[in-house]
Parts: structure tokens; sequence; C-alpha cells
């Protein structure tokens, strides 16, 4: 594939404060039955993004659809059929390995599970899948405790997230080669994200319950036994008092004011926890880096923006995520540090998020934990990107998301004191291309390009992607563990120097869309 001509000029000081806009493609664009879905209209649509300037888009390569006749039977068709259309419309993209069940999240609209035979191997044992403290085993994706255990016709988890992978290399050789595909997010959790399953809206939780620890399946339960014998501590057990999906800090033992969780034993069990999941996405990271070697394309780990209860001492709904963060320890470096070696990209949740748009009783601080993981992993000199987590069409969430991209706004002079590599927007939908909304949404798109025309060449605003280098030496837990040490965040500005306007434009908008549904 030839790259595409930019069809304006630019100024190239300016151009280096460009962050380029993805926008993710509907949950369904690949059927079930993996089939492109309405390609007719999925084409008018990719057209209109590109006109508007989007640089490219993201999509789900669900597990479930193209491994579904089988172990290593794998059918790439749909998906490449998806990938030549978005070539044709000159888009890039952002392919996820979704292993990962689709329905029974926040936003969820689809149903696409796991391969069959995975769940026909669940049916026997069970304990193949994430368990919270009542024994509810939870489908949406493989718990880490089954990792490096051979259960699935002779291979282990990873050995099959690593197979399906080599694959999609194979199949998908020429797109890479083409520079189509710019990054590959390796999927490492419920979404995709790298986290336990700890609020599944399917079972009942809702906003803003702390969730619930996900560590009771046989294999994690052994795994905590050996590690608390080691520590000479045999008679310590998982918790038992950490309260239910819907509960808050103060109504459990475990995370109330002076809780568990900060007694010896709470402490030796978050950091057993936490580090389980840091242990897994640095091994399946290095499987992707070891397949993707040599490719032209960025390697990627989502981690969610669990913004609820971020206020109370206890951070009770990101620790049962798996985050062990707290006021005196950084939950999130360590990510940005193992992510290092992987030389992947960070993407994190909620960047639409405002503290004044939650309810006070749940404790929700988005912006500062949005200032704290992004300044985590500018520290630990890696590139961060990020998404929204809801789907958002006003101006007041564009500019969060653009204070975001360049919290200390643009620099005329050439490169920004801090820079986003990249954000997603979630997600292409018949609201987002409704006329009023899409028009915000192209001036969004343009303010995120520093006032710059598209720009199909990255190397113009300092994003060259050469060839993926092998992962550095694994790096030792006590070196993760100094990450946990806290560090005053980087400064961010009040507002975004390239705001798309505010109250008046706000209600300008309302009044707009009032005015055309009556003539509707």
């Amino acid at each position: 594939m030839k790259a595409a001509t930019s069809p304006g000029t630019y100024n190239d000081k300016m151009l280096a404060n460009y962050v380029p806009v993805y926008v993710m493609l509907p949950l369904d664009v690949i059927t079930n039955n993996n089939v492109l879905n309405n390609q007719a209209k999925l084409e008018g649509q990719l057209q209109k993004l590109r006109a508007a300037g989007v640089d490219g888009v993201m999509v789900d390569v669900w597990w479930g659809i193209v491994e579904s006749a089988g172990p290593q039977k794998y059918d790439w068709s749909a998906y490449r059929s998806l990938f030549q259309l978005v070539q044709k419309c000159g888009l890039k993209i952002q392919a996820i390995m979704s292993f990962h069940q689709c329905g029974g999240n926040v936003g969820d609209a689809v149903n696409i599970p796991l391969p069959q035979w995975i769940l026909q191997i669940g049916e026997d044992d069970p304990d193949i899948f994430y368990t919270d403290r009542a024994g509810t085993r939870n489908r949406e994706c493989l718990t880490i405790g089954v990792d490096n255990q051979p259960l699935f016709k002779g291979r282990t988890a990873v050995k099959m997230y690593a197979d399906y992978m080599n694959s999609f290399r194979e199949n998908m050789s020429d797109f890479l080669a083409a520079g189509l595909i710019v990054d590959i997010e390796v999927g490492l959790g419920p979404a995709g994200e790298l986290r336990y399953p700890s609020y599944p809206a399917n079972q009942g939780w809702v906003f803003p319950g702390i969730g619930e620890f996900q560590c009771y399946d046989k294999y994690l339960k052994a795994d905590f036994k050996e590690a608390a014998t080691k520590a000479s501590h045999p008679e310590w057990e998982l918790p038992d008092h950490a309260g239910d999906y819907n509960g808050t800090p103060e109504s459990t033992k475990f995370f109330m004011p002076n809780g568990t969780y900060l007694s010896k034993k709470g402490k030796f069990f978050l950091t057993w926890y936490s580090n389980k999941l840091l242990s897994h996405g640095d091994q399946i990271l290095d499987e992707a880096n070891r397949i993707f070697l040599g490719c032209r394309v960025r390697l990627a780990a989502k981690v969610a923006g669990i913004h609820w209860w971020c206020k109370d001492d206890s951070h009770a709904a990101e620790l049962t995520s798996g985050f062990y963060n707290l006021g005196d320890r950084d939950g999130y470096r360590p990510i940005a540090r193992m992510l290092s070696r992987h030389y992947a990209i960070f993407n994190f949740t909620c960047l639409e998020m405002r503290d004044s748009e939650q309810s006070a009783a749940a404790k929700s601080g988005p912006q500062e934990l949005v200032q704290q993981v992004l300044s985590g992993g500018w520290r630990e000199n890696i590139e961060v990107a990020g998404e929204n987590a809801l789907p958002r069409y006003d101006r007041t969430a564009y500019n969060q998301i653009l204070l975001n991209a360049r919290p200390n706004g643009v620099n005329k002079n050439g490169q920004p004191k801090l820079k986003m590599y990249g954000a997603t927007y979630l997600r292409l939908s018949d609201d987002l291309m409704d006329t009023e909304n899409f028009r915000i949404f192209k001036t969004f798109v343009k303010k995120m390009h520093a006032d710059q025309d598209y720009c199909s060449d990255p190397r113009k605003y300092g994003q060259e992607i050469g060839p993926l280098e092998r992962s550095k030496p694994q790096i030792p837990i006590e070196e993760l563990m100094e990450a946990t040490k806290p560090m005053k965040p980087f400064p961010w500005d009040e507002k975004t120097d390239m705001s798309i306007g505010g109250a008046l434009a706000n209600f300008l908008d309302k009044l707009i869309a009032q005015i055309t549904s009556v003539f509707k």
C-alpha cells in the first residue's frame, strides 16, 4: 500500500503537538458467524471519518469468533475483508487481541462468548474461570491461575494466546508489511484490560459498588497458599470479610478505617494479588513481543480507570480490581515499568471524566487518577495513550480529553512539555454520525491535531514506528516494587488551550438540536 498523501499543509513546529485520533469500531463489526457486518454502511462511515481527519480505527479481533471451530482452527477471512476495507478508506488500524467475552460489561450491546470448546472444558473444570468468594464463576475470560496449566487439549492458556497471535501475524503479514496495522493491543483480562473482573454487571454489580476479589478458583487458591507458606504464614487465608459487589468500604472489615487492608496479613494478600496481575501481563507481552518481533508495530496494554472510591483512604474498588494503589503506595507505576521492557504503550481509560460530574457518595476522582497514571507512565519513559470510558458527544468531555492529551498546552515552537501518544474515541455509532454530534466531533479531531490538517506521516509529529525490538531482560520484582514509591504527579493546566467551546457553545448546540428536531 502506498502511503496516503496528506491533503493540507502544516506549520512544522505546531505539528509537533499533533495527537492522532482513532475511533473504536462497533463491537459486532464482525458477526458471531464470522461475517463482515453491513459493509456498505460501514464503508460510508469510514469515509466520513477519514474526511473528518481521523487517523485510524481500533477493532476487537475476537478469539471467540476466529478460533470458534476448534483448537488452532483459525478463520481470519472476515477480518481480512474488514482490514481491506479500512485500507481502502485510508485509515490505520489498532488491533486488539481480544481473549475475553463480549457481553456483561458496561456498554456491551452484543454477546460474543469465548470459543465453545473452551466453555466445554469449563463444564468439566469450572475453576478455569475467575471465581468470587461465593463460588460464582465468571466466564468472561480465563483466570490467570491457568496461565501455565496445560488444561486446554495439552496447551496452557498462555500458549493458546501466543498461538492465536502467531496465526494473526502469519495471516495478516501483508497488512503488517504495508504499515496498515500500527498497534497490537494485547488483551490481558476482562474487557481486554489488565485487571480482575471485580465489577461484573451481569452478576448484579452497579456503580459505585466496591466489587469483589476474584481469586477463589482452585488454582489461585493453591498459589496463595503456597505463597503464604513460603512467607512462614501457612495459616493465612484469602479474605472472607471484604464485602459484596455493591458494598461500601466502611461496611466491610477489610476496607473499613483501620481495616484488614492495613494489617500485615492484608498487605501480604494485596501484594500477592496485584503482583499476579503484573506477572500475567509481563508473560503475555513477552510472547507478543517475540511474535511481532521485527514488525513495524507498537505493542499496547489497556488499564481500566477505576475512579470510584479513589478518594476514600481504602481505594477499595481499585484494590479488588488488582491495582494496589493507596495514598502512600503507587499501584500504577509498577505496571508502567513492566511495560517499559516490552516497548509497550500504556493505554488508560476515563480521559473524558471530571470529578464534578460524579456522585459525591462515590468518592470518585477521575481527574486525579488520570493525572497520577499518565505522570507515572511518563516518569517511566514510556508512551501513554487513552480512551473515553463512556460514549460522550458534548464539548465538556472533549475539552477534558484535550486537556489530558496535552496537560500543559501546545508549544508553538515545537514539542510540548507533555503529550499523549494517541487517543481512541469510544465508539463509532449512529449517534456519533448524527449531524450535530459529528460536527462537534470533527472540531475535536482538529484540536487534537493542534489545528493542523490530517497528517499521514507520523514521523512529522515524532512517531516513527521502527521494527519492534526484542523485550529487554525481565525486571526483578524488587525493582518493580521500587516504583510503588509515590511521586508527585506532573502539574496540569486548569483547562485546555485548544478548547472547542464552553457553556455558551453547549447551549447553542442544544438550541440547534431542538430547532432541528422540530423540522424533522
